[in-house]
């Protein structure tokens, strides 16, 4: 699963910082933290005729990261909520849109790691651009990654941070490996998620999902797991074994860029029929009727 340019993104507006740039000036300075360390937070979102699926959800995690990293100050819901509306209408976009939020630290008075260098920030991107659900809705192939998913008493996956490189070594082996993506163990080996999207498995009418012991409080994942309680599906939360997967009726993945995608193939492995299953099109069903009907109007 490779992305593809979009011409319609060509000529994009970019909001950085609270200036309204042409794609090809939207920059940040050498100095800044994201560039020095990864020293940020993010969050994806998307649109969807007009309304930000789960917004406040999302600024709410945002938070939580920059809190959880210690940032000096942190810019109000509302206050993002506006330049989200000003990049928007900036580019004319209504639909059929994903945005990265981006909260830098800010910008260093010189290189180097201590945060008290940072005098000035935070700094707030918003990117927004013309893109479908990114992943193939006929199947998906996945290979398990040698790298694995940190724990809390390493680096606390609930904080949504930018220094993104164990999922980009993961993404690399599943490049190599011919894979769309690949699975991430945590330290037991345990499944965690994949490089970039949270896992469910269906067994016996069962949806079940890893714990999030090593991987985000995804938003996404919340909404598929309140889906099936209030449509009385049987489901869990629990430590999940790459064997249960590999033998599993069904398996999906789940995230704001790619929506809910049926997996069926896992390390060579055929999963249940090798079709997408009927458990699998019933809740992206029921999430296609959510994003149809909920979100806020920013747009």
């Amino acid at each position: 699963m490779l992305q593809t340019f979009n011409e319609k993104n060509r000529d994009l507006i970019v909001s950085v910082g609270g200036a309204l740039l042409p794609r090809a000036e939207a920059k940040v300075s050498v100095f800044d933290s994201l560039v020095q360390g990864g020293d940020g937070c993010w969050e994806g979102l998307r649109l969807y005729q007009g309304r930000i699926f789960k917004l406040r959800e999302h600024l709410e995690r945002l938070r939580h990261s920059a809190l959880a990293m210690g940032f000096a100050e942190i810019p109000s819901a509302d206050s993002i909520v506006q330049e989200i509306k000003r990049t928007l209408a900036a580019n004319g976009m209504t639909d059929g849109v994903h945005i990265r939020l981006t909260l830098s630290r800010g910008e260093k008075i010189t290189s180097g790691m201590d945060p008290r260098l940072n005098q000035a920030g935070p700094l707030l991107i918003v990117l927004a651009e013309h893109k479908a659900p990114v992943y193939e809705k006929k199947g998906l192939r996945l290979a398990t990654s040698s790298f694995r998913r940190f724990p809390p008493d390493c680096l606390d996956p609930k904080i949504h941070h930018n220094n993104l490189l164990q999922s980009i070594l993961a993404k690399l082996e599943a490049n190599a490996a011919g894979a769309d993506d690949s699975i991430m163990l945590d330290l037991r080996g345990f499944v965690a998620e994949t490089n970039a999207t949270h896992l469910f498995r269906v067994a016996d009418g069962v949806v079940e999902t890893p714990r999030t012991v090593a991987c985000p409080e995804g938003i996404t994942r919340a909404t598929v797991l309140e889906l099936c309680r209030r449509n009385d599906i049987p489901h869990a939360e629990r430590d999940l074994s790459l064997a249960e997967f590999h033998r599993a009726d069904e398996v999906f993945c789940t995230g704001t860029m790619g929506e809910l995608a049926s997996v069926t193939s896992i390390d060579g492995r055929t999963i249940g029929s090798g079709e997408v299953g009927p458990m699998t099109q019933r809740l992206s069903g029921l999430y296609g009727e959510e994003t149809r009907s909920g979100g806020e109007q920013v747009a």
